[in-house]
């Protein structure tokens, strides 16, 4: 008689999945291709084939493609392109990526010339995790130095927006969700590579204010902005739900619980989150997450509210993994099975390698573009990588 395979072994049957998929087929389309050997960095602006279609910088990008090169190394293989790749990145933020006030740009020419700089720190986050695993992977104290440095000032700048450029608020203030995920994260990068006193109280005060102002378990819903007090702001902006977003935030919190033990509360708050947002994002017609949604079902202002991006399914396809390993319930297995067979049959490029970034609502591409401004080496390659990573952790 045939033994049928449960979704659980389905599943954890992944783990060489996500291996190949991450070293021979998503990283050799970035690298050794996208070294900039010339002015330093990457050029990461690609179409389906690799032809580059612009050689300008995103600041956050690069920052990106640095932690992802110096994690490989510190936690794959040391291999000395790895090494090689992310000092080159390391270098190039050090050169061009900061402004005489400290702060960083968010686009940069290829040879670092400033073209855009923007209100939110999200450039510097990704320097303080690039830097602080390159000073993991080469021993580099200034790298440490500098990572916990900007570390410093990012928890200034989220404690005391006031420090940022101001903001016109006019009669309707907000506070988002945004700073206290990226926040998360970050701290949570940081205490595993170099380490620093001030994560640990960081991420609980992360885990406090989304819990406390930004989870509705009245309506089952994580809001990306709220009034100061926690309500909901009945106007299109502040009723507009990004479900990739909140379920990245759930899997952080997962991945939290799990270093705590598996801390029951944090268990159940990611899981919440995860199953909110997943009811509120996932088409059922066509399969896929929404980009936008509106907490009362209303009309979202953003045209491509319907379309299905790459990232939210990296973000879902963690997130559901992690739900499962740290509950046991094979719901999350059916859902991390879903999520994953619709990600790879329809954003995956078999001939080219990588994913196309962009879907219309039915899954047919939108744009071929693999790499622009907010698209490059992150989403998909550190999904591949942590799911191969904790697939393989849990199995010892």
């Amino acid at each position: 008689m045939t033994k049928t395979t449960t979704e659980s072994e389905r599943l954890l049957g992944l783990e060489d999945f996500y291996r190949k998929q991450l070293l021979e087929s998503t990283i050799p389309f970035w690298f050794p291709r996208s070294y900039d050997r010339e002015h330093g960095g990457y050029l990461l602006m690609r179409d389906a084939d690799g032809t580059l279609i612009d050689d300008d910088k995103a600041i956050w990008i690069q920052g990106r493609a640095a932690w992802m090169l110096a994690t490989l190394y510190n936690t794959v293989e040391k291999r000395p392109e790895w090494l090689e790749g992310a000092k080159l990145g390391y270098d190039f933020l050090n050169a061009h990526g900061f402004d005489t006030d400290g702060r960083m740009f968010f686009h940069v020419a290829r040879d670092g010339s400033p073209i855009r700089k923007r209100r939110y720190f999200f450039s510097e986050t990704f320097y303080i995790i690039a830097a602080a695993a390159y000073a993991k992977a080469s021993g580099d104290e200034h790298a440490a130095r500098r990572a916990r440095e900007v570390f410093g000032q990012c928890i200034a700048y989220r404690n005391d927006p006031n420090l940022l450029p101001a903001k016109f608020t006019g009669l309707r203030p907000a506070k988002g969700i945004g700073v206290h995920i990226i926040m998360m994260n970050t701290a949570q990068q940081l205490r595993e590579t170099i380490g620093d006193p001030r994560c640990d109280e960081l991420i609980d005060d992360c885990i406090r204010e989304i819990e406390t102002f930004f989870v509705k378990d009245d309506i089952r819903c994580v809001m990306e902005q709220v009034a100061p007090d926690g309500s909901i702001i009945d106007h299109i902006d502040g009723r507009t739900l990004n479900p990739g977003h909140a379920i990245e935030a759930a899997w952080f919190i997962l991945h939290e619980a799990g270093y705590r033990n598996k801390d029951p509360r944090l268990v159940d708050l990611g899981c919440r989150m995860l199953d909110y947002m997943w009811e509120r994002g996932w088409d059922d017609r066509h399969g896929g997450l929404f980009y936008f949604r509106d907490v009362y079902g209303k009309p979202v202002q953003e045209y491509w509210q319907d379309m299905k991006f790459w990232w939210p399914h990296n973000e879902a396809i963690i997130a559901t993994l992690l739900a499962h390993l740290v509950t046991g319930e094979e719901r999350y297995a059916r859902m991390h099975r879903e999520v994953h067979d619709y990600a790879y049959r329809h954003f995956l490029d078999t001939e080219h390698g990588e994913w196309y970034g962009y879907l219309h609502r039915d899954g047919t591409v939108a744009q071929t573009a693999k790499g622009n401004l907010f698209k490059g080496v992150f989403h998909l390659p550190r999904q591949e990588w942590y799911c191969w990573t904790i697939m393989k952790s849990h199995g010892k």
